[in-house]
């Protein structure tokens, strides 16, 4: 799986009420990596999800314990063998960083990521300043400096530990994934503080800070976490009131940092991908919140302020085919689009359907994707850094097939191959790949 991949090549580059309803039957302990879910009864919570439809996972959960597809027990499979590793790694923390340019360590940092050192490094010069930009080509110590590592590899666990659990009961993933959140968000010798004021730093002069356009690198992650709480606020054992009050005050704090402050109103003013995972990131936390009000507002606004600008009549994205990288950005895109219009069905605003003055919609976004999606790099006619990557595609396409009923992309389904490690939306239905990973490149 591409996200649980990314992970992996990082860490080998760097060395809640809600309505009740008659459970179905559940696991208790399941072997480790087989994904078998036995045993009957039980009462459970539909959990109060963000993107994903929690009721739709109910419904996912008492189809793995009575009637199982093929495609169903292989998701499950894929899900608790990552889910099962990761309970023998972390859990992480930004101070596990080895260097920061801010004063406080608890400050998550991570370096810019086309930005690149034009002089030799010395005991002078440690970062090689100053930095030239070369867009689309990652910079060499982006995966291996600072908090970006970390970052997606505790993330990245808890949605696979609290998913895993909610599907198996198996109590080891429900109280490891409380275990990687209170020392990444809780312990106050652990926690990172919430802002991003040094996300993708040029380190050079005397007052390095970060920039706004760091917030991707929270925003494009953040909504499985939350997802992930929603699911452990259910009823999960060793998830504990205070976990819930203090990750709330986090989140809280987080919000505020980024609805006031410089970096975060710079960010919400960006007319591309930037723009578009930085709305869906606070449209998810005031879910989470309560602040409904909030995130409807959001949602809405995302119609003229994303949407109309960002998607032409015919499905392409000018602002990401424009890039050194389009096949990836005109994903990315669509990946925050496709996670925007499943936050909305909690907030009774549907995206899916909105169709733009000039014709274009998040479906004819996702179709526009077909051609190269089925037959690869030739049948894309913008050049391209990266070696062509089809399965990026696959997601999204279940997405507008699912959500938006698209013929197209259902019929593209069958043509277009996973990514390695298999198809998680049987047992995870949104855009879940992540497409941050450092590029492959011709």
């Amino acid at each position: 799986m591409r996200r649980r991949l990314w992970t992996r090549r990082l860490i080998a580059l760097s060395a809640t009420a809600g309505l009740t309803l008659a459970a179905a039957p559940v696991a208790s302990a399941s072997p480790p990596g087989t994904g078998a879910i036995t045993g009957h009864g039980g009462v459970g919570r539909v959990p109060r999800t963000v993107v994903l439809d929690g009721a739709r996972l109910v419904r996912i959960r008492q189809r793995l314990a009575t009637r199982p597809d093929r495609r169903l027990r292989t998701a499950l499979g894929e899900l608790t063998r990552a889910a099962d590793a990761e309970l023998r790694t972390g859990p992480w923390s930004v101070m596990d960083k080895a260097t920061t340019v801010s004063a406080d360590k608890h400050d998550y940092y991570s370096l810019a990521t086309y930005w690149w050192p034009s002089q030799p490094k010395t005991p002078d010069n440690p970062y090689g300043c100053p930095f030239v930009q070369k867009d689309g080509h990652w910079a060499p110590d982006v995966a291996t400096t600072g908090d970006l590592p970390t970052l997606h590899a505790s993330w990245t666990a808890i949605s696979d530990l609290s998913l895993a659990w909610f599907y198996t009961r198996r109590p080891a993933y429900a109280r490891r994934a409380a275990l990687d959140i209170r020392r990444w968000f809780l312990d106050p010798a652990t926690r990172m503080n919430p802002n991003m004021n040094y996300a993708q730093a040029i380190p050079c002069g005397d007052n390095p800070q970060g920039r706004n356009y760091g917030i991707i690198e929270s925003a494009q992650a953040i909504t499985q976490v939350i997802d992930a709480l929603a699911l452990l606020d259910s009823g999960a054992p060793g998830w504990t009131a205070r976990d819930r009050v203090g990750i709330r005050d986090w989140l809280g704090q987080f919000l505020d940092w980024m609805l006031t402050s410089p970096f975060g109103q710079a960010e919400s003013a960006t007319k591309n991908n930037h723009g578009t995972f930085k709305d869906l990131q606070d449209a998810a936390i005031a879910l989470y919140l309560g602040r409904t009000d909030l995130a409807k507002q959001l949602i809405v606004g995302a119609e003229a302020k994303r949407i109309d600008p960002q998607i032409a009549a015919d499905g392409s994205q000018p602002g990401e085919l424009s890039r050194t990288r389009p096949w990836h950005y005109a994903n990315f895109n669509a990946q925050a689009f496709c996670r925007l219009a499943d936050a909305g069905r909690h907030v009774g605003v549907d995206l899916w359907s909105y169709t733009t003055p000039s014709g274009g919609s998040i479906a004819k976004a996702i179709d526009f994707l077909i051609p190269a999606a089925e037959n690869g790099a030739g049948a894309w006619p913008y050049p391209d850094l990266d070696v062509f990557d089809r399965s990026l595609a696959l997601d999204k396409l279940h997405a507008a097939a699912t959500e938006a009923n698209d013929g197209p992309a259902r019929a593209a389904l069958a043509r277009v191959p996973a990514p390695a490690g298999g198809d998680l939306w049987p047992v995870e239905p949104t855009c879940w790949q992540d497409l941050s990973q450092p590029p492959l490149q011709k």
